[in-house]
């Protein structure tokens, strides 16, 4: 996400020239290109105006220190800005009902009942919650279909009824149904509509009355550019919602709507849209998102990422077995599948520090590690256990069985070696360092 947006950024702080402290003559060329990069990215011109006038102001008479140039503390001013222009601090979703209601609005196509399902997997798996999806999409053919299929796919049950006629009568049946069967959350899918279409206006206002939610969530199509942040404003004229949910962010936008929905609706951003799965959802951080854009990463959300699927004891326990030597291909498969439910290769390569920009070109499936599985899965039992048995015959009955060459299965085996040796030293002198690692990224995330 962002790609043009970094690179515009990058090349823009590049042309600052100068020693001792930023002036208004060694930045002028500079805050020129920041401001061409903000307008082609569509932000509205006002607000990419006003910005350029704020990091100017800021960053005007500051001393540069002798461990950075001029460029480097014009990307911490900007950085700062960055992070003011989409809200600062993030801010939480709202479930404090029993049941917390949720209500979901936005327009036609824009991933309303996609996103309602990824709300849904993600309240109950990260915040362990009870929830029911309500499907009160009365106009669209496949809408409660849909919302059936994504919901059986995470395990929540989905609120629905035959012939429906009425959106806020079936709302209020699933409220009562929500109540009786203990349900913590009930997320309630509306219709699309069209912010002049005065007849589905009435509906969600109605639907809002009615229910009196917790939170009314509006999701836009970060796709859309400033056309989203226009629909944003309209619809929170006549619903005043609490927050704005982008969707399709990993799609080619130019990412507009993200750096201004805050400053014109002032509204927050609450979540994010980032592929078609349904655990392809980011609560939105506007600091870490500056991160991004600038690409310094977003260290913080990948070790989230990774404490969502790893706990201390678990930690421990491959640290015992790594101390003895014991580590074997069922371990590694192991981690190969926790990295897989971390999400996108790639996307958690470009959340590293740096590796952004060097990964851009690079091909990396969703599928990465299927060879690797092939591989491993055509092993016997005795030999994922016990590596050292792997003879000339094993490695030649493995490759065909994965359908690939010796060499790539000999080229697997000693990297695995060179693993298990380098985590083997990881450990030893009684220092426990992976624990600590796991210990550390725990402390972090409370």
């Amino acid at each position: 996400m962002f790609e043009n947006l970094s690179d515009r950024l990058d090349k823009a702080f590049k042309v600052i020239k100068g020693q001792g402290h930023i002036s208004e003559i060694n930045v002028a060329e500079s805050l020129k290109d920041i401001r061409r990069a903000l307008i082609d990215a569509d932000v509205n011109y006002r607000i990419a105006k006003s910005f350029t006038e704020k990091v100017k102001e800021e960053a005007m008479g500051r001393n540069v220190l002798t461990a950075v140039s001029p460029g480097q503390l014009m990307v911490k001013v900007v950085h700062e800005e960055l992070t003011r222009l989409m809200g600062a601090t993030h801010e939480e979703i709202n479930l404090k009902g029993s049941p917390a209601v949720v209500l979901v609005t936005g327009l036609q196509g824009s991933g309303k009942t996609t996103f309602s399902a990824k709300l849904a997997n993600h309240l109950k798996g990260k915040k362990s919650r009870k929830v029911l999806l309500a499907a009160c999409d009365i106009y669209r053919p496949a809408a409660i279909e849909q919302l059936k299929v994504l919901g059986d796919q995470i395990g929540v049950e989905v609120y629905s009824e035959e012939n429906p006629t009425d959106a806020v009568a079936i709302a209020r049946r699933a409220l009562a149904h929500a109540r009786t069967m203990g349900h913590q959350v009930i997320i309630v899918d509306t219709a699309g509509r069209l912010a002049i279409d005065g007849r589905m206006m009435d509906e969600i206002a109605s639907l809002k009355k009615a229910l009196n939610p917790q939170e009314t969530l509006f999701v836009v199509d970060a796709m859309t550019g400033q056309d989203a942040v226009n629909t944003a404003r309209a619809f929170n004229e006549r619903l005043d919602y609490d927050g704005v949910v982008l969707t399709k962010l990993d799609g080619d936008t130019r990412g507009g709507a993200a750096l201004t929905v805050r400053s014109v609706v002032n509204k927050p951003i609450k979540f994010v849209g980032i592929g078609e799965k349904v655990d392809a959802i980011d609560v939105f951080h506007p600091r870490r998102m500056a991160d991004r854009i600038l690409g310094m990463g977003d260290i913080v959300s990948l070790v989230e990422k990774a404490q969502e699927q790893y706990d201390e004891e678990s930690a421990r326990q491959l640290q015992k077995k790594i101390a003895k030597n014991q580590f074997n291909f069922n371990d590694f498969l192991s981690q190969l599948q926790q990295i897989k439910k971390m999400g996108n290769v790639k996307d958690l390569m470009g959340m590293i520090p740096g590796m952004g920009k060097a990964i851009r070109d690079v091909d990396l499936e969703d599928d990465a590690f299927k060879g690797i599985e092939a591989i491993i899965y055509s092993m016997t039992p005795a030999e994922r256990e016990n590596p050292a048995i792997l003879n000339g015959s094993r490695r030649k009955r493995i490759a065909s069985g994965a359908g690939t060459d010796i060499r790539e299965v000999n080229k697997l085996i000693n990297q695995f070696a060179d693993t298990r040796k380098m985590m083997r030293m990881m450990t030893t002198g009684g220092k426990g360092k992976m624990t600590n690692m796991m210990r550390n990224m725990g402390a972090m995330k409370r």
